[in-house]
């Protein structure tokens, strides 16, 4: 379910390259693209479109019904997308705002869009997959041992 959830998100970004060979052909002068950047943005969209599909995976492991999946993959994704920059801008923290701040993903996909693939942020996306497909796996075991 994941590597089909994946595999759509790539096939769902890959026609946009065309606009990057339209803008890079009609570019002044031509070629006047930063490609490090829009290939930082292509990698950092598919690592994040894999968290969100291992959030909804793991969503749709907790619960039967589709709806409330969605809702709850929407509500984690959402708060681990911005949750965590709301929470470091209030302040109260103090010292901890930053590392409250660098747990989003955000945080992450900001530094990656700008074209420097950092393995800090690389490894960030990756652990965050294992993690909620980790949650997944131990969801589905649990359900075995209640039957």
């Amino acid at each position: 379910k994941f590597l089909a959830g994946v595999t759509l998100v790539f096939l769902s970004i890959l026609p946009t390259v065309v606009y990057v060979i339209a803008v890079y052909q009609l570019g002044m002068p031509k070629g006047n693209l930063d490609l490090g950047g829009i290939i930082g943005s292509y990698i950092g969209l598919i690592l994040l479109g894999g968290v969100f599909v291992a959030i909804g995976v793991f969503s749709s492991s907790i619960t039967n019904n589709q709806i409330i999946a969605f809702i709850v993959s929407v509500l984690i994704c959402a708060f681990t997308y911005i949750g965590f920059d709301a929470i470091a801008s209030l302040g109260i923290l103090g010292d901890a705002d930053l590392i409250v701040k660098s747990i989003g993903i955000n945080h992450h996909y900001v530094s990656i869009s700008r074209g420097v693939i950092d393995s800090r942020d690389v490894i960030y996306y990756l652990s965050a997959i294992f993690f909620f497909l980790l949650l997944t796996k131990i969801s589905l075991e649990s359900r075995n041992w209640k039957k």
